[in-house]
């Protein structure tokens, strides 16, 4: 599943084709993706200009000027792909239609925005935008990793004296948002922090960088266009590398960068938890 710096990396892909531009045609080829798509999709976006795109969590948000907010969720599978505008030095010829574009924005200026998922594990859907904060999707979210509300008080409140694994308590959504297996994995080898320790037995003077080591993460996996294991890709089609610089994420018996002990891999909640006994305690 796609995590915060991949749809960080296509929401940035997509503003010079969408944002400020005038979507001429909306083409929606199914009715559905993973839910219904909403109702007369397709004439409630033709002809909206889109206001802003932003990111909450792992989803993209579309304001348009029209009073609603498009919402975008890539999936485990979905893409969107610009074509026939310029995307830093060159402009990417619109490609021949695929049997997964499911749906294509024609936007302003002649750019194109695809959205491909061949799994259909994606979604989106339109809400008004003032009714975000009570939206089923946004409305239990925590505070974004990045911003002000994310502070050292405010994590260390929310995860000291708690019984759950420190793994499970930042994959909670509710506590920060966008967070996902892979790069708290990352985080915690970067903490120290054993991934199988409980909130209550961490000591606060370890607890209060989290803060700072999650944005510094993030912001690196950003800068290197997310991680590609199986599916992402930025909106230009390329691969993002991030994966390259995992210290532990997916190294199983591979020697600590660190220390040069085997990193171990265990399962907590149903997820792939990798991690260095040598160097997280």
């Amino acid at each position: 599943m796609p995590e915060l710096p991949e749809v960080e990396t296509v929401r940035r892909g997509l503003l010079p084709a969408m944002e400020g531009r005038i979507i001429e045609k909306a083409e929606v080829n199914r009715p559905d993706l993973r839910w219904p798509l909403p109702e007369n999709m397709a004439a409630r976006l033709t002809g909206a200009r889109v206001l802003r795109l932003r990111r909450r969590s792992k989803y993209i948000l579309a304001d348009l000027d029209r009073g609603e907010t498009l919402l975008i969720h890539l999936g485990m599978s979905g893409r969107m792909l610009v074509s026939g505008v310029a995307l830093g030095d060159f402009v990417i010829d619109h490609p021949t239609p695929q049997k997964h574009d499911h749906i294509v924005f024609h936007m302003e200026g002649g750019g194109r925005v695809t959205f491909n998922d061949a799994r259909r594990f994606g979604a989106m859907d339109l809400f008004p935008t003032e009714a975000e904060d009570s939206y089923w999707l946004l409305e239990k979210l925590g505070p974004e990793p990045f911003s002000n509300q994310l502070s050292e008080d405010y994590l260390t409140t929310k995860l000291r004296g708690r019984a759950s694994p420190i793994k499970t308590l930042l994959l909670d959504q509710a506590i920060v948002a966008g967070l996902g297996n892979i790069y708290v994995c990352e985080v915690l080898f970067r903490a120290g922090i054993d991934p199988r320790r409980q909130g209550r037995q961490i000591a606060e003077k370890r607890l209060r960088p989290l803060v700072a080591i999650i944005r510094e993460v993030l912001a690196e996996a950003i800068d290197a266009g997310g991680s590609s294991l199986r599916d992402h890709r930025q909106a230009d089609g390329e691969l993002g590398y991030f994966q390259h610089r995992f210290k532990v994420y997916g190294r199983e018996g591979q020697p600590c960068r660190s220390c040069g002990q085997p990193v171990l891999r265990i399962v907590q909640s149903g997820r792939s938890s990798f991690y260095c006994a040598h160097c997280q305690r």
